[in-house]
């Protein structure tokens, strides 16, 4: 039989049930990263209409961070950006967001938390009750310029058939290395910190 908890309310648990739950939510979280590789290709089933997949559209992106030289903290940004279109459509840039932001630079969540604001830029014109500039409420973060380019250069030019992506199994290895990391870790997170998108010296190794 499996054992369970002792408890119906959580005020009635024991230290025994605590350190037992905390032994398999830490066991639970080392899957994270198979977890999200598998939402990852759901993404296949997610909006219609486009002249690809979402999950083409995530390969398309991290591809193209990934040959501009980008670290892996922007790979894995680029590949999960959209990974809440299907739980989350009318906020999928925070959900994805969330799920990253204990395992990369702030640098990199906060660009995934806003990119849905800064690619208005591109169309919110055309929109009824659109607002093409709803990235200026963001203008005074240090981060500004960054999603101005991950929306640029990665984001919105990513939805192009013609494009050769790499395919999700080279990028496996580098999502479960993220989710490997100790969450929240400073040395992680490394707020304030700002890292170019491009590499060149990099990207010529690739």
């Amino acid at each position: 039989m499996t054992k369970t908890v002792s408890f119906s309310k959580m005020e009635d648990g024991t230290r025994e049930d605590w350190d037992f739950l905390v032994e398999h939510e830490v066991d639970h979280a080392r899957h994270t990263a198979d977890r999200l590789l598998k939402a990852v290709v759901e993404l296949d089933s997610s909006l219609s209409g486009l002249k690809i997949t979402r999950l083409e559209h995530c390969l398309q992106s991290a591809t193209r961070a990934w040959q501009d030289g980008a670290d892996i903290d922007w790979v894995v940004g680029a590949l999960l950006h959209d990974i809440g279109d299907i739980y989350a459509p009318h906020n999928h840039d925070e959900y994805a967001a969330t799920i990253i932001r204990p395992f990369v630079r702030e640098q990199v969540a906060w660009c995934v938390q806003t990119h849905g604001d800064f690619q208005m830029i591109y169309y919110g014109h055309l929109l009824e009750g659109g607002n093409q500039n709803k990235r200026e409420k963001h203008r005074k973060s240090p981060y500004f310029q960054d999603c101005v380019d991950f929306c640029a250069n990665w984001d919105q030019v990513s939805f192009d058939p013609g494009y050769q992506h790499l395919p999700l199994d080279f990028f496996a290895p580098m999502v479960r290395e993220v989710f490997d990391r100790n969450p929240h870790d400073p040395k992680v997170v490394q707020q304030g910190v700002r890292v170019a998108l491009r590499d060149s010296a990099q990207a010529a190794t690739r």
